[in-house]
C-alpha cells in the first residue's frame, strides 16, 4: 500500500486559482496597450435616498470619461491615452495603466437614471444615483410561521 502526503493548503490554492479564473472571465474590464487588463476600483454606499458610487480614475479629463447609467446598473468607460517620448539615450519604465477601460457597476437597487449627479476630482468620479419613489417606499411584510 503506497502512502500519499495529504497536502491541504495545495488544493486551497488550487481552488483560488480556479476561482480567480472564473472571476476573471466575468469581470467587464478591456485589455490596455501592454495588454494587462485594468477595471477601475469602487466603493459603493447606499443611503434612504441615494446609491453613492465612487470610482477611482486618475489621470484623465472629465471629457474624457463615458458614464451611462440604465435603473439598475452603470457603465463608466474611457480610455487614458499615453504620451510617449523616444530618446536614444534613456530607457523609459512605467507602470501607469494606459488603454481603454469599461466598468459595469450592478446596482442594489433601481434609481433614476435621468436625475444622476456625477462629479469628477483629483482622479476621483463621484456618481451620486437617486432611488426610484417605489425603491424608496417599499415596504415588505414578513410572514412569521
Amino acid at each position: 500500500m503506497a502512502l500519499i502526503r495529504l497536502e491541504p493548503f495545495h488544493e486551497m490554492d488550487s481552488l483560488q486559482r480556479e476561482m480567480n479564473r472564473l472571476f476573471d472571465s466575468l469581470s467587464p474590464t478591456i485589455k490596455s496597450e501592454n495588454g494587462k487588463t485594468y477595471m477601475p476600483p469602487a466603493e459603493i454606499t447606499e443611503t434612504a435616498e441615494a446609491i453613492l458610487l465612487k470610482l477611482e480614475i486618475p489621470g484623465m479629463e472629465a471629457k474624457d470619461i463615458d458614464i451611462q447609467a440604465t435603473a439598475d446598473s452603470v457603465s463608466v468607460s474611457g480610455e487614458r491615452k499615453s504620451v510617449s517620448r523616444t530618446d536614444a539615450q534613456n530607457k523609459k519604465r512605467s507602470e501607469f495603466r494606459y488603454g481603454a477601460f469599461r466598468r459595469v457597476v450592478p446596482l442594489p437597487t433601481r434609481i433614476q437614471n435621468t436625475k444622476v449627479n456625477a462629479e469628477y476630482k483629483d482622479g476621483i468620479l463621484n456618481l451620486t444615483l437617486p432611488k426610484a419613489e417605489e425603491e424608496k417606499n417599499r415596504v415588505v411584510k414578513v410572514n412569521l410561521s
